[in-house]
């Protein structure tokens, strides 16, 4: 507005005096070139005239002298030129304003959440608060976002969350949480904003600095959130888990049940075969929970469903068997190759896979843009001869750590274009970047946003999530409604997508769930699915229990 203004006392004053000197220049032009006096009211007359084309009157029989004609020419110039500048300037925002898209300036909500900036991770957020029917508020700076939100039914509100006002105005002092997801420094300042009135919900702030984490929760964050860590450690945690024979990775479900992603190495001895041909379940005693197939989640896959290797099983058992399991998941080819991890990107992410596999005791190779301490190649991830410097031709895995998907889709499309053997594990920012990566090679990729957006909806909804940096959600969450039912009854997969793994009662786990199995009052339903399907059993189960959730602990990996 105040730059509006600037322009517009500008513009007036250079309209002005423009005026002023052509009214001057007429009154002299005809008194020393046509010998014809004129009155500055009389010479001013003809000025406004002629700038606002409304015709001159008997004057235009005067002009006969060439300097008096130039005059007229330079006057009726200026005036087009004064008035096609004020279309862009004034008219068209003035009009662009009128009939723009108006949106709300305050809103009217109790226990809700309000999400400062709308990112990849707080979208995927507010598809599970609307699952639960938990109302969300938007504050987001950039006014053709927001607008596209207001056409999308998200209630949002066009402003800066790092102002007070602003947040009174999305309801602060009756919101359940306030998400801040801007940047370091902007989240920051929403955090002191948040908590300096006497109404102070939850804060749950984003950092990709962990070295600023601290600054956050001094300016009064409740929760601070580094996902590229916590990503960065589960690739790397994927790196050791290829190399080494155990299941390192798995999700400890009780003393005798774990769940572990198992990527399908070519040229094992499941690639090619059906599930029901690979016999996992007769050979391991392993339960196939669901599978991704080229990134595309099935629960549970189908008996004629076929194995390849782009396949990740998502299997449960015991450790011994999830070990025999992997085996029949690996190739000989990959087994013989023992070369460095070459890690692509060395951001914050790839900068804590490089440190794990080093500390792990394996040789680690590092290909940036950014020639700095720890690069090993200064290049480009995505060039065939930067990858072939780093010794893409041993490497026993490759690790695409990078910022941008689309460079990290076509890093693996070159990779496997040099080396079709070796594995490729990628970090996506985005989820809808998952499934094209998966066609373009990778083995395992796990998306920035899922890890994120698993962390809010935890903490938001007082979920007891299992585990944050898998491609699926395993979550323990009591069985509510469908007490009394048996799991036939219940038919929870078909009507969610979810598999039940286990049930904790009395202390004990239950792995072996018959359809005639009952669900009893007090019982803790263990179930695993995508993101979406078990925010969809939770709604089910009734949704989150406020007392629960203002009682929730942390998540444990932030």
């Amino acid at each position: 507005m105040e730059r509006r203004q600037r322009r517009f006392v500008l513009y007036a004053g250079a309209f002005v005096g423009m005026i002023l000197f052509y009214t001057l220049a007429y009154k002299v032009a005809l008194g020393a070139f046509e010998n014809q006096y004129r009155s500055f009211l009389a010479s001013l007359l003809v000025v406004v005239e002629t700038f606002t084309t409304l015709g001159y009157g008997t004057d235009a029989g005067a002009w006969t002298a060439a300097p008096t004609i130039a005059l007229m020419v330079a006057m009726q110039f200026s005036a087009v030129f004064f008035i096609f500048m004020a279309l862009p300037l004034f008219v068209s925002p003035w009009l662009e304003e009128t009939f723009s898209t108006t949106l709300p300036d305050r809103v009217d909500r109790e226990d809700h959440v309000i999400v400062c900036a709308y990112t990849g991770r707080s979208r995927m957020l507010l598809d599970e608060l609307a699952l639960v029917d938990l109302e969300a508020v938007v504050i987001e700076q950039d006014r053709e976002v927001a607008i596209d939100l207001h056409g999308d039914d998200v209630t949002v509100i066009h402003g800066d969350p790092k102002s007070r006002e602003v947040l009174d105005a999305a309801g602060l002092g009756s919101a359940r949480a306030v998400v801040a997801d801007v940047n370091d420094e902007a989240n920051a300042s929403i955090a002191l904003a948040a908590k300096a009135g006497d109404a102070a919900p939850q804060v749950l702030t984003f950092v990709e600095d962990p070295d600023v984490a601290e600054y956050h929760r001094y300016a009064g964050a409740d929760e601070v959130f580094t996902p590229r860590t916590l990503i960065g450690r589960s690739l790397a945690s994927k790196v050791t888990t290829s190399i080494e024979a155990g299941v390192g990775d798995a999700v400890e479900i009780g003393d005798d049940l774990e769940i572990v992603e198992l990527p399908v190495q070519p040229g094992s001895d499941l690639s090619g075969r059906t599930i029901a041909e690979s016999g996992i379940r007769e050979q391991t005693g392993v339960n196939v929970v669901g599978a991704w197939f080229r990134g595309e989640f099935v629960s549970p896959p189908s008996p004629e469903a076929r194995i390849d290797d782009r396949t990740v099983l998502l299997v449960a058992g015991e450790e011994s068997q999830l070990e025999q399991l992997k085996a029949l998941t690996l190739s000989d080819k990959r087994r013989l190759r023992s070369g460095p991890v070459i890690v692509g990107g060395l951001g914050e992410v790839g900068t804590t896979v490089e440190e794990a596999v080093t500390a792990a005791g394996y040789e680690c190779r590092t290909i940036d843009h950014t020639d700095r301490p720890g690069v090993d190649v200064v290049g480009d991830v995505t060039n065939s001869e930067h990858l072939e410097a780093a010794g893409i031709g041993d490497a026993s895995i490759v690790v695409l750590a990078l910022s941008d998907d689309t460079d990290a889709i076509f890093a693996t499309l070159a990779i496997r274009q040099l080396d079709p053997d070796v594995e490729v594990i990628a970090r996506a920012n985005k989820t809808d970047s998952v499934v094209k990566l998966y066609q373009a090679g990778a083995d395992y990729v796990l998306a920035l946003s899922t890890v994120s957006g698993r962390m809010l909806a935890s903490t938001i909804l007082g979920e007891e999530m299992l585990t944050y940096d898998q491609q699926i959600a395993v979550v323990r969450t009591p069985a509510g409604p469908f007490a009394g039912e048996t799991l036939a009854e219940a038919d929870i997969r078909a009507r969610t997508g979810v598999t039940v793994v286990a049930i904790e009662r009395d202390g004990t786990l239950r792995t072996e769930l018959g359809p005639d199995f009952e669900l009893s009052d007090g019982d803790e339903v263990i179930v695993a699915g995508s993101d979406e399907a078990v925010t969809s059993f939770t709604a089910l189960t009734g949704g989150p229990d406020p007392d629960a959730i203002a009682d929730a602990d942390a998540p444990a990996d932030q």
